[in-house]
């Protein structure tokens, strides 16, 4: 059976911690930052947790993360 593929798009978007979870960032910090609060940007740099009905199918994308 051949090897399977990563999907590259998730690849670069999610991180495994040490424990098995999958790091993601946040959202809503790419354009229109103006109307935006400095403490609603500056909660915008702390990456997260995805919720673990996400998780299942990112890792099943990611067989090798």
């Amino acid at each position: 059976m051949p090897k399977m593929k990563t999907h590259r798009g998730a690849a670069k978007r999610f991180k495994l911690t040490k424990t098995g979870k999958i790091k993601r960032a946040k959202a809503y910090k790419s354009h229109i930052l103006t109307k935006k609060t400095a403490k609603r940007k500056r909660n915008l740099r702390k990456g997260t947790l995805a919720s673990n009905a996400d998780a299942k199918n990112i890792k099943k994308i990611m067989p090798y993360a």
